[in-house]
């Protein structure tokens, strides 16, 4: 049993080491700290149990140690949280579920978030072969009744599968099968961030297929079952459910090839706590769960038609979303993807390909312009039916990297456009009441703008004479 990485990391740990030196409490590290510490990651998030003190009693001491924030998350099971001045570190601190440290233990998940360090002599307690288990990258449960007892720790094993990568234990895996209804019983808050945790994961993919071998996928996103009854078809060599899933392992090719100003934009957390990339990958998978029901079959051709499917799935994921507690800010930016995730293709087959239509997507897709066109690529990757050509593929990727490389370009140059034109202003102009006429008049004169056929306010007063709309 080879724990020298583990005891080096703690050694090093600053916090951990201040803890030690001036606090005389019995001092456990354990769980995902205890884990990464021994794969050789480093964390920002320490769960501590102390075992001579009172937990709130103790985390206030510690909080004012390091003038951190005493916060109290579980008054009654007695979890507290000190999060540090650069409001990064985080310390969570509770007493032993059960009275015991080895009954705490016994009564966790996985066998690899069962292991205990104390801080100071450095001792390892580890009763359920969870180092073993790090070292062979397996996962293995505890015991069954503690996922029964909370059933999103089923869904944990498939957070930790696409994270890891590890292989998962045929046992626990049963555990999975058999306990799959159950997944839904927690609070959907707390359903909402394990998925998002998967989907930060490095196999994603993987865990998906897991959980639907466990008949767990339907039970969290009822749409897989519509997904898998439409087929594979002349411009798709995959069914619906395997394209979909397909379509993330494309993104994650792309992102792993992508510059690093690319990188780094698919890295930020603009919203939900997690990564851009973590929410892409999410919206890969709905991207499709509009085409069930926009399915139709030429009788002349046999050719499949899914008209407007991006619209109808972007509707669907608001409600399927905003059912799963997701905040309006995520779900804002998985329905944008979802309706525009063939934008960036049309515009680079536009037969009138210029700067100006490039300009005017980049305008429209802000803050998304390089989100769209990863999925856009990823999408056309995934779908290599009989009908689709290399020589389709190429060019529409061709095109894509095409305008991501001119929105690279340009972007550190771009400024918000300025307000040319009020509709007061307007109405003036053409001696016109509020009206529906004075909207689409607006509106035409945005869309100038974001070409940039409109750039002065001259430009704006001549365009708004000029409009033919009625």
């Amino acid at each position: 049993m080879n724990t020298q990485i583990l005891t080096d990391k703690i050694k090093d740990d600053d916090i951990l080491n201040n803890l030690a030196s001036f606090f005389d409490n019995q001092i456990y590290l354990v769980g995902g700290a205890v884990r990464d510490f021994f794969l050789g990651r480093d964390t920002l998030d320490r769960d501590l149990i102390v075992t001579d003190e009172d937990a709130g009693v103790f985390a206030r001491k510690v909080a004012d140690f390091f003038e951190g924030v005493f916060i109290p998350l579980d008054v009654v099971n007695k979890i507290y949280r000190v999060v540090f001045p650069d409001k990064t570190n985080i310390l969570d601190i509770t007493n032993p579920i059960g009275g015991s440290l080895e009954e705490d233990i016994k009564r966790r998940d996985l066998t690899i978030n069962a292991i205990a360090v104390d801080i100071r002599s450095g001792e390892v307690i580890d009763l359920t072969g969870g180092i073993s288990d790090l070292e062979n990258k397996i996962l293995k449960g505890v015991k069954e009744e503690n996922f029964i007892e909370d059933p999103l720790r089923i869904l944990r094993i498939f957070r930790f599968y696409s994270i890891l990568g590890f292989n998962i234990d045929e046992a626990l895996l049963n555990i999975a099968k058999f306990n799959s209804k159950l997944v839904l019983k927690p609070a959907k808050e707390r359903v909402e961030y394990e998925l998002m945790k998967l989907f930060s994961g490095s196999y994603v993919p993987d865990a998906l297929y897991k959980m639907d071998e466990c008949s767990m996928l339907e039970v969290i996103f009822p749409f897989v079952k519509e997904l898998k009854q439409v087929p594979k078809n002349s411009h798709h060599h995959l069914g619906l459910f395997d394209h979909s899933i397909e379509t993330i392992k494309q993104l994650d090719g792309l992102y792993s090839a992508s510059l690093n100003v690319v990188k780094s934009h698919m890295q930020k957390v603009d919203f939900g706590g997690f990564s851009r990339l973590a929410h892409l990958r999410l919206a890969c998978f709905m991207h499709d769960i509009g085409k069930f029901s926009t399915w139709t079959i030429e009788e002349a051709t046999g050719r499949h038609r899914f008209m407007k499917h991006e619209d109808v799935g972007a509707k669907m994921a608001e409600v399927i979303l905003k059912s799963m507690s997701f905040s309006n800010k995520q779900i804002s930016y998985i329905t944008y993807i979802i309706k525009n995730h063939m934008y960036p293709s049309a515009v680079v087959s536009s037969p009138e390909l210029s700067e100006k239509v490039m300009m005017r997507y980049i305008r429209k897709s802000e803050d998304n312009a390089i989100d769209n066109i990863l999925i856009a690529q990823a999408d056309r990757l995934s779908a290599r039916g009989p009908e689709v050509t290399d020589e389709m593929v190429k060019n529409n990727i061709d095109g894509l990297n095409n305008l991501l490389n001119f929105y690279l370009n340009i972007k550190d140059t771009l400024k918000p456009l300025p307000k040319l034109l009020d509709g007061n202003e307007v109405m003036q102009i053409l001696n016109i009441q509020p009206s529906r006429r004075l909207g689409l008049i607006m509106n035409s004169l945005h869309e100038a703008q974001m070409s940039g056929d409109v750039i002065t306010k001259e430009d704006a007063v001549l365009f708004v004479k000029n409009c033919l709309i009625d």
